[in-house]
């Protein structure tokens, strides 16, 4: 199989962490103590894919942020990583002036610019630190990797890159510009380190073209100059896409506002919404000690407890795309399994008089089969309790998505969403949904007919910025907010989900809808079949074609590619969400042979977008 872009870019930051040389294969050699100093756009991009022990394995024995008060360390070597801004090159500058290490190994997230390259050789000099600065590297790393098929641009500053930032009605050119340009430092880095050059469709009249027009021109330069090209060379020849070159979707977020509003069903998309989930780490509060604080005494302290899924843990890679309720019903059969593996050490134990009090002689022959068993369930202890550290990881995640399911009625809402955008039998009123006050205001359905709902949505308290900033939109464009046709959508009511567990049940479902997911494609799922599979389809026949491999010729008489494509990535410019990144990895599945990634600017839910939209609305 060839390697994911998660596999490229830790391979790319080992390859950094070993001072930019292959990493040994032979582990048993001790490795070189080193520093490792990163800002915080380096740090987002390590955390999702190195752990801590994997950084002390390659010989980083400590890890500090570029900006902190660091101690001097002067006969350990420093490994740098991070972006080529001002503020940086400052505060290196500065490090270099103190003598803090034995010697400097600076790599940059993107390409440093000349000037700056100066300004650091000029401290280098006044500090008499030449010979120290070993090596400087453009790392062209400047995107986060969340998964083997998904990435986003910045998690620093991303108000710069936002929904908002690019659809703000006074915006500047030189903004516009600006925001464009960072987006495409992204990109091209994102295809350096994936060695291929794409094959570029995107929609007319919109940011998704500054983004394409850029992009080509960008990697047509780099094509250009032989010498010094990043597409030659061991890049490309360890191509995750050496057979045949990948189809790059861009798309813009105006062409469906109505996704990233819908109510969630799987696990990931759950997590995201409702919960504080950040680079692949979810954070929650839990209470320390389980009973009640005494009437008129402070409430107990709330712990901050965070938890890494990650691609080692095979139940998150397993469920993550799934409907809640049957992760649920997972995680209480882990449970019961490893319930039943704990009690059968027990025994053992037991039988071998290990527990308790002896229970008289035993047989030889016994002794030697039992000793057997024992042995091996002792050797398999590592891996039980591995097993148990993630079903107790799953069962406290699992649980706070579910309190928060109950309160806030989420399953009736998607429900009755799905229901909406399928056309199908409502059997209760919109108004009466609507006006519930124990639940949330549906978003996805005021799109399509605000007057008549306007009071209700008042009378429960709903902000309606977001909807006067839509009502805008719409009058200057000609594109439907919700999507006009989403296939055979809706979900399957399967009744209430009143699996009767076990009374030792971790999960008390009762109540909650056991909805099971109908698969449909969304907009941006159908616009990349389009263009994957070389349909003809209105949607999508009048997208502009980029092929920046073509050194010359209009885009007209660039011969175009007539065969269906095996390997697309999909980026989404203004924001995008985990429902489409699953709906696709969905498709996918049903594409054998076919691999996508998805991409998007920033990652927001549901109620970070909104907040986006009532802020344009308010203007």
């Amino acid at each position: 199989m060839a390697a994911s872009v998660r596999e490229k870019q830790a391979a790319a930051l080992k390859r950094m962490l070993n001072f930019n040389a292959p990493p040994l294969k032979n582990t048993a050699a001790e490795p070189v103590w080193k520093v490792l100093i990163y800002d915080r756009c380096g740090q987002d991009i390590i955390s999702p894919l190195l752990a801590v022990k994997e950084l002390r394995d390659m010989g980083i024995t400590l890890h500090l942020l570029l900006h902190s008060d660091r101690d001097p360390i002067p006969d350990v070597p420093a490994i740098y990583f991070v972006m080529p801004t001002e503020e940086n090159i400052d505060r290196i500058c500065q490090d270099l002036r103190s003598q803090l290490y034995e010697s400097y190994y600076f790599n940059f997230i993107s390409a440093i610019s000349r000037s700056k390259l100066e300004d650091i050789a000029s401290a280098a000099i006044s500090a008499n630190a030449i010979t120290q600065v070993t090596k400087v590297f453009d790392q062209y790393l400047n995107f986060i990797t969340l998964e083997d098929d998904m990435f986003i641009l910045g998690n620093q500053n991303k108000e710069f890159i936002s929904y908002h930032a690019i659809n703000k009605p006074d915006i500047m050119d030189t903004e516009m510009e600006a925001i464009m340009d960072t987006i495409v430092d992204s990109l091209f880095c994102f295809f350096v380190t994936l060695g291929t050059v794409p094959i570029i469709r995107c929609p007319r009249g919109n940011a998704a073209e500054m983004v394409a027009v850029k992009l080509d021109k960008k990697l047509r330069e780099n094509l250009r100059d032989a010498r010094n090209s990043l597409f030659t060379g061991d890049n490309m020849g360890a191509s995750q896409f050496s057979f045949q070159r990948p189809l790059f979707v861009l798309a813009d977020r105006n062409l469906d506002l109505a996704t990233p509003l819908h109510h969630t069903w799987t696990y990931q998309a759950l997590i995201h919404d409702v919960l504080d989930f950040h680079l692949n780490r979810v954070s929650m509060d839990e209470s320390v000690g389980s009973e009640s604080s005494p009437a008129g005494a402070r409430p107990k302290q709330k712990n901050k407890k965070s938890y890494d899924l990650t691609s080692a843990d095979m139940f998150w890679q397993k469920h993550k795309g799934s409907p809640f309720p049957e992760v649920a019903e997972s995680v209480q059969e882990e449970l019961d399994t490893y319930r039943a593996q704990e009690d059968g050490v027990k025994r053992l134990k037991s039988i071998m008089g290990l527990e308790g009090e002896d229970e008289g002689p035993i047989s030889s022959i016994s002794m030697s089969d039992n000793t057997a068993k024992l042995t091996s369930a002792v050797s398999s202890l590592p891996e039980l309790l591995e097993k148990k550290r993630l079903i107790d990881l799953h069962t406290n995640v699992a649980t706070a998505v579910l309190d928060h399911i109950k309160s806030r009625k989420l399953d009736v809402y998607f429900e009755y969403e799905e229901k909406l955008m399928s056309k199908s039998t409502l059997e209760e009123s919109l108004l009466d949904i609507i006006s519930d006050p124990d639940g949330r205001c549906a978003s996805v359905p005021i799109l399509t007919d605000l007057d008549q709902y306007k009071k209700a949505l008042l009378d429960t308290g709903c902000d309606l910025s977001p909807v006067n900033y839509i009502k805008q939109w719409k009058a200057f464009t000609k594109i439907a907010a919700t999507p006009s046709n989403y296939g055979n959508s809706g979900v399957k009511p399967m009744g209430l989900f009143s699996r009767v567990m076990n009374s030792g049940s971790q999960f008390v479902m009762e109540g909650v809808k056991h909805l099971v997911l109908k698969q449909h494609n969304l907009p941006v799922t159908r616009i990349l079949d389009n263009l994957m599979e070389m349909k003809s389809n209105p949607e999508t026949d009048d997208y502009r074609y980029f092929d920046p491999k073509m050194l010359r010729g209009s885009e007209s008489s660039i011969p175009r590619n007539k065969n269906p494509f095996q390997e697309a990535i999909v980026f989404m410019v203004g924001g995008g969400n985990y429902v489409e990144y699953q709906n696709l990895v969905d498709y996918t599945k049903a594409k054998p042979g076919k691999r996508v990634l998805y991409g998007c600017s920033e990652l927001f839910n549901a109620g970070q977008f909104i907040k986006q939209l009532s802020s344009l609305g308010q203007k």
